[in-house]
């Protein structure tokens, strides 16, 4: 099976690196500052730090009408996204408006298999057998022309919370409040859906506290930073850009967290999967808790996470988790399955040289709701843009499309629309992921136009992607105490990278372990230093001559094994140099 080999980059080390505090190790100070940080302040992630919602475009309005509802007690139905930062954004509202006083709340989340995405029209009627005052959409509804304009013919009002970017029509809502919007000056754009609607919920305690409701209803004044555990655990969730703002919600959701101050289906998922809660970072809310809550969403329906996130009780929280981590389980069979299909696929078109510099894969047997993740996968293994589809009835297919940093994906996609009118049903999403929908019959001229989109898009650059080093390390800095001091020093992820280290080593032994890992014993060709190191699904490339030389980008990590921490090489990639 053939592999692509990205290209091993270490980064360019700024001149003057940042002045930190004492007991911040050298490297971490370099890491840093590769990360763009000039000053001890970038890393303050006190909540004064916030940018204050009064910046975020329309946030006063939407404090009024949602005011205005939970005075009169109106009935607001709130709709939601089927993913994890959905899911959050819709248990963070209802409970933050509980605890202002609102009484009739409901919330309604569209069967990806049934409804489709969005305040779809479709789900507009559904809506209104409920009869709502107001439907508020979390996560969505920057595209739902057609349900938003049916709401408001019936009289009802519509206050949109998204972060999609918009297209070139916007939705007649009553309010939208959005970081994305055409024309909005809210200094960061990469908000996920969740932190969107925590903004709007502060503007709306700010207004309600100006107001004397508290205090004239006999209300104890709800903390929204209770609510934080939520916010960090969709973010980080749903893989956006962690700028400082992101950064500190994140940091002060994770705080939260590991004083176990979360929400009981949090605790409960961590603990299942064995994370100690004092030692959580944002990885496991990205790979442990993000992946479980999501399986709700596609293989069953996402309304069993959300009520399972608006349950204060632990027995409820635990059997709730044992039912997300069966279903991840079910996901994770059918994803290899998937994968499996699809590589043999590109693997023979990589052989015969024809690989497509934007590829498209189908087939009639696929899941909806895992072919994301089977986007992610191909373009983690062949470095360029991706989009998997699978049916969505007789005579439309779905898509999901995962990008590289250089492609923008939804631009992509418009430049597409735009240049083939009648080619897509309906596309969005921003520069790393979107969805479409197109006409089965249009495969594959679609699958033409994207390739030809893609290979302008990525023309002069190298198709084999690139690994970014934060350089190598020598003997004394391959620690424990720096492992440590790394996982605390993130919250690390999208636009704000988990250092990863570079460096040779000998390899003394090797086996396989789990399921396609490798297990190594390293010695450093520099340094002598002997090093346990893992290798997440690579015991494939494993070399079977003991003594061989490779060259690996490794990440400092901790393994923890029946309370004992030790710190442990987990090795990205590597390539084979030599052999003895």
């Amino acid at each position: 099976m053939t592999r692509l080999e990205p290209v091993i980059r270490r980064a360019a080390i700024p001149d003057a690196l940042p002045q930190l505090e004492l007991g911040i190790s050298p490297v971490l100070c370099r890491v840093y500052g590769i990360r763009g940080i000039t000053e001890a302040a970038q890393l303050d992630y006190s909540l004064d730090g916030l940018i204050p919602p009064a910046r975020l475009g329309n946030t006063d309005r939407a404090a009024r009408l949602l005011a205005e509802m939970v005075r009169r007690n109106g009935r607001i139905l709130i709709v939601a996204d089927f993913d994890a930062d959905g899911a959050t954004s819709c248990a963070l509202a209802i409970r933050a408006l509980r605890g202002m006083g609102a009484e009739h709340l409901s919330f309604m989340v569209p069967n990806r298999f049934v409804d489709g995405y969005g305040l779809t029209r479709k789900i507009a009627e559904k809506a209104l057998s409920r009869s709502p005052d107001l439907v508020v959409t979390v996560d969505n509804g920057i595209s739902s022309l057609e349900g938003v304009r049916l709401l408001r013919e019936q009289g009802v009002d519509v206050l949109i919370t998204d972060h999609h970017l918009a297209g070139a029509e916007l939705p007649e809502a009553s309010v939208i409040v959005n970081p994305n919007s055409p024309g909005e000056a809210f200094p960061s754009k990469h908000l996920a859906g969740v932190g969107v609607v925590f903004y709007v919920m502060i503007a709306l305690r700010a207004l309600l506290r100006e107001e004397g409701w508290f205090v004239g209803n006999s209300l104890a004044e709800p903390n929204l930073g209770e609510l934080l555990d939520l916010v960090a655990l969709g973010t980080v969730a749903d893989v956006v850009r962690l700028d400082r703002n992101n950064r500190l919600l994140v940091q002060q959701g994770l705080q939260r967290i590991r004083a176990g101050q979360c929400c009981p289906l949090i605790k409960a998922l961590l603990t299942g999967a064995s994370r100690p809660l004092e030692n959580v970072v944002a990885a496991d809310l990205g790979f442990v808790v993000g992946p479980r809550l999501n399986a709700a969403g596609r293989i069953d329906d996402m309304a069993v996470g959300i009520v399972g996130l608006l349950s204060d009780s632990s027995a409820e929280a635990t059997a709730t988790a044992q039912l997300l981590d069966q279903l991840n389980r079910e996901r994770r069979l059918i994803e290899q399955g998937m994968k499996e299909q699809a590589t043999r696929l590109l693997d023979g078109m990589e052989l015969e040289g024809a690989l497509p510099s934007g590829i498209c894969v189908f087939d009639a047997g696929w899941h909806q709701g895992v072919i994301g993740i089977l986007a992610s996968r191909i373009k983690e293994r062949y470095h360029r843009p991706v989009i998997a589809f699978a049916e969505e009835d007789e005579q439309m297919l779905k898509g999901s499309a995962r990008s590289i940093p250089s492609v923008h994906i939804r631009d992509a996609l418009d430049a597409i629309a735009t240049a083939n009118p009648d080619l897509l049903a309906r596309f969005g999403g921003h520069a790393m992921a979107a969805g479409l929908s197109l006409l089965k019959k249009d495969l594959d001229v679609f699958r033409q136009c994207f390739d030809e989109e893609i290979a302008r898009r990525l023309e002069g650059e190298p198709r084999n992607g690139e690994l970014l080093s934060d350089g190598p390390l020598s003997r004394s800095e391959r620690t424990l105490a720096l492992a440590e001091q790394i996982a605390r020093g993130g919250p690390w992820g999208q636009g704000f990278p988990e250092p990863l280290f570079d460096d040779r080593f000998q390899v003394l032994s090797q086996r396989e372990v789990g399921t396609g890992h490798g297990r190594m014993t390293l010695r450093g060709c520099s340094d002598g230093g002997e090093y346990t190191a893992i290798a997440f699904n690579q015991a494939e490339k494993l070399p079977k001559m003991p003594g061989t030389e490779i060259h690996a980008v490794y990440r400092l990590s901790v393994n923890t094994y029946r309370g004992d921490r030790q710190m442990q090489l987990q090795i990205i990639h590597f390539t084979v140099t030599s052999n003895e």
